[in-house]
């Protein structure tokens, strides 16, 4: 061998091992590139996952900007089935309902429109079942839209919710959703035991088998619905809803929710806002480990990201996803987003 190198010494690369740096320290050979950062993620933000909230009126040919919520709006039967259809192109899974009766008359102190075969849910429901047979359709139940007073239950003299009335109310509004064939029904009220009623409705309708019961077990009372009241024309007309839905202080409160709604049959949970309340989804994960999470990123929180985008403070593409990986992060595997639309484009440009 030493022949081959003419009694030379030829120079021969070694490595040293640093003195300092320990292997475990160096992480950023595993997100150097743009597909590895999508990698790390533990949970991936996905078509499957998006559900989008829809407004709908009483106006069958309606399609009216909501100014308070950025790029949104009230949508009529005949013109919201074409605008779906163009988003389930693109790969829209779930969509979930909100009624909103504008006609005179059409609220009373007991809701009674939540659940007209005529009204704008169910003909919403059967169209979109007819035109996107695929399409995954959740009915919020609630009947503070529906109601005169603008509250989510049947109220006594004082302004109190009538628990017993209220709820059974809420279940036959319900079983309504589900006979005209919504998959999905979320109570949104709030109101104690509403849960267990709304389930027993629909084994007693022999329809609790084809019809998921997704409730939202820790809303919040708070400071970020404004643009949705706007939207849905479902402010209180007194008083406020505190008393019914969680202090924002009440993580504790929020967990025996959860809890007692597992206990009462809901098959999934939804955490309401989601922003401000990581710490209850992180808890919901803990507590239902093995239901769907969802949470609702309300119209205020959205408002907001529009509002700081417009201002130069973030980009809305960048801020938009870095909410919903801080979601998915806390636990929650589906978001209810007002930036679905969006999603439906930027998820295929990764």
């Amino acid at each position: 061998m030493a022949g081959l190198f003419n009694g030379t010494k030829k120079h021969v690369a070694t490595y040293t091992e640093p003195a300092v740096t320990e292997i475990s320290s160096i992480l950023q050979g595993g997100y150097h590139h743009p597909l590895l950062r999508q990698w790390q993620n533990e949970r991936q933000l996905t078509k499957s996952s998006l559900i989008y909230p829809l407004f709908i009126t009483d106006n069958e040919n309606e399609m009216s900007a909501i100014d308070s919520l950025p790029k949104q709006n009230r949508w009529g039967v005949n013109k919201v089935v074409p605008y779906v259809e163009s988003l389930v192109a693109k790969g829209l899974k779930a969509v979930i309902l909100f009624g909103v009766p504008l006609a005179e008359g059409s609220k009373d102190p007991y809701g009674t429109s939540a659940d007209d075969p005529n009204g704008p849910v169910i003909l919403t429901i059967k169209a979109l079942r007819k035109a996107c047979p695929d399409l995954f359709i959740i009915c919020d139940v609630c009947m503070c839209e529906y109601t005169s007073h603008g509250h989510c239950g049947i109220l006594r003299e004082d302004g109190s919710i009538i628990r017993e009335e209220s709820v059974r109310r809420l279940a036959a509004i319900a079983v309504n959703y589900a006979k005209a064939g919504a998959h999905c029904v979320a109570p949104s009220d709030m109101v104690d035991g509403r849960v267990l009623a709304i389930k027993r409705g629909l084994i007693d309708a022999g329809l609790a088998h084809k019809c998921m019961l997704m409730s939202y077990s820790a809303k919040f009372s708070g400071n970020l619905y404004g643009p949705f009241r706007d939207a849905a024309g479902s402010a209180p007309s007194f008083g406020d809803r505190k008393c019914y839905q969680l202090p924002p202080g009440g993580r504790g409160l929020a967990r025996r929710a959860i809890i007692r709604d597992l206990e009462e049959g809901t098959d999934a949970i939804i955490v309401k806002p989601s922003t401000f309340y990581l710490d209850i989804i992180s808890d919901a994960k803990e507590l239902a480990k093995d239901v769907p999470i969802c949470t609702y990123q309300v119209s205020g929180e959205y408002a907001m990201l529009h509002a700081a985008a417009e201002k130069g403070v973030v980009d809305l593409k960048t801020i938009a996803f870095e909410a919903a990986y801080g979601c998915l992060r806390a636990g929650a595997t589906l978001i209810i987003s007002y930036f679905t639309p969006d999603f439906l484009d930027w998820l295929d440009e990764l």
